[in-house]
């Protein structure tokens, strides 16, 4: 792969230092813009940080990836956690995560209400016409930038390519693959180093950007070393946050409401989101729908495509799912006198509690292990698994885009029944995207604007 990075848009030097404030600027900005759910994210922090700001080198960057990718529930707010951290201490990590998820759950509850309330609409219907081609570019592209920076032998490709064939023909579970690909890079670690060092074995192929303010052979910084006594302590502050939570809610609510419920529901399910979003919804469609019945199968549904367009974690469906299951079983009944408001409160509470147990553990997860992952940058042993495993998440994101297209085009299908102005889209996305460099937010409005003109005219 050959650079096509212009030079005069390259930093010479790294950026002396990060303000605070400025970082609190770049993570809102990105919680704001951050479409194309996990695959999308994570190609668009390293073109921010990597290529141009150049707040941290390349090999770092996919060192905290390789680690977050492993974890169950988003990798890509994990990843702007641990940047974060490792940038600006436990502040920093908090701050990264907070400003990755508000913006989309402030437009969860916006278009929730507006869902709820005015049901369905058919512009609606033709901006999620459009969009939901460029989803499938979006993480083709996406996946194409990850894998050209992962796979540099043959050896990783052929994990790749295994881990894709399990999962779409196969049907294995996630965490089954992931671990596989991790005994994989284990004993491929201990056989043969070469394949298995971070950037395959070729580091010279990788493309340079320049020097970045954490480079590759940047010290730790005195925060992030590690000590068994801080992540001890963390974890055990991490519970007490969860369980003072949960008690809370018991206390003032009572175990059966519905509150109660969900801040349960939603703490296991954070606990079994390996894979991603997808990778948990059935879990969160069988609880939410069939066992609470906290919203209807074409609610769920019509949640799933919200998510798909809104910037933030996919996950963030769950703030639907609680906002829709706080307006329908009325969580605040004793205000009913003030009728709308007492409604939008109860689906408010429903999406807040969602989302802050859903998100809460990956907090945990990166402020307690992240020091751990530092420590292993230079250890080929345990750094080979999680190169094996970034290869396997290849695969997997290739499925996924697969499951999008066959979804979106039909092309499983006979001829005569594939979507061909989807795929018009679709393709004409993935040009916009993989030639012209089109920005995910510029993407998503022009196909919205496209699907709407589209919707509207006479004869289609």
């Amino acid at each position: 792969m050959t650079d096509d990075t212009d030079a005069s848009d390259t930093p010479q030097q790294a950026p002396s230092s990060v303000s605070l404030a400025e970082a609190f600027r770049y993570w809102l900005t990105l919680g704001c813009i951050s479409f194309g759910g996990p695959t999308g994210q994570i190609a668009l922090m390293h073109a921010d940080l990597v290529e141009r700001k150049r707040w941290i080198s390349e090999r770092r960057f996919l060192h905290a990836l390789n680690y977050c990718m492993v974890l169950p529930g988003p990798e890509a707010m994990q990843l702007a956690v641990y940047i974060g951290w490792l940038m600006h201490r436990t502040v920093g990590g908090i701050m990264a995560g907070t400003l990755f998820v508000l913006p989309s759950l402030l437009m969860f509850i916006g278009f929730s209400w507006l869902y709820i309330a005015f049901g369905d609409l058919p512009v609606i219907a033709g901006i999620l016409f459009g969009i939901k081609p460029a989803v499938v570019a979006i993480v083709l592209s996406a996946a194409w930038r990850i894998g050209s920076r992962t796979l540099k032998n043959r050896w990783l490709v052929t994990i790749a390519v295994a881990a894709f064939l399990s999962i779409t023909l196969l049907q294995l579970p996630f965490p089954l693959i992931i671990g596989v690909a991790a005994c994989i890079g284990y004993l491929g670690g201990r056989i043969k180093p070469e394949f298995f060092h971070p950037g395959g074995s070729h580091p010279a192929s990788t493309i340079s950007y320049g020097p970045a303010l954490i480079d590759d052979d940047t010290p730790t910084p005195s925060h992030a070393a590690y000590n068994h006594r801080k992540l001890i302590l963390i974890l055990l502050i991490g519970i007490a946050i969860a369980a003072t939570g949960l008690a809370s809610l018991h206390l003032l609510f009572g175990e059966k409401n519905l509150l109660s419920q969900m801040a349960w529901f939603f703490t296991k399910a954070a606990l079994l989101t390996f894979g991603g979003a997808y990778a948990v919804l059935p879990y969160v469609y069988q609880g939410a729908v069939t066992t609470f019945q906290w919203l209807t199968p074409e609610q769920m549904m019509d949640g799933l495509a919200l998510g798909e367009t809104t910037p933030g974690p996919l996950i963030m469906i769950v703030a639907f799912v609680g906002f829709i299951g706080g307006w329908t079983k009325e969580i605040f009944s004793a205000m009913s006198q003030f009728g709308p408001i007492a409604l939008f409160a109860s689906g408010t509470a429903g999406a807040v509690v969602a989302t802050f147990f859903t998100f809460l553990p990956s907090f945990i997860f990166i402020l307690a292990g992240a020091p751990l992952v530092e420590a292993t940058r230079d250890n080929i042993p345990l750094t080979a698994p999680l190169t094996a495993i970034s290869a396997a998440v290849v695969g997997v994101i290739t499925s996924l885009a697969v499951f999008f297209a066959e979804h979106v085009i039909h092309f499983l299908q006979p001829l005569k029944q594939w979507d061909w102005v989807s795929l018009v889209i679709a393709l004409s996305a993935a040009l916009a995207l993989m030639r012209f460099k089109v920005s995910a937010a510029q993407l998503i409005a022009g196909c919205a604007v496209a699907g709407l003109v589209v919707s509207y005219v006479p004869w289609w």
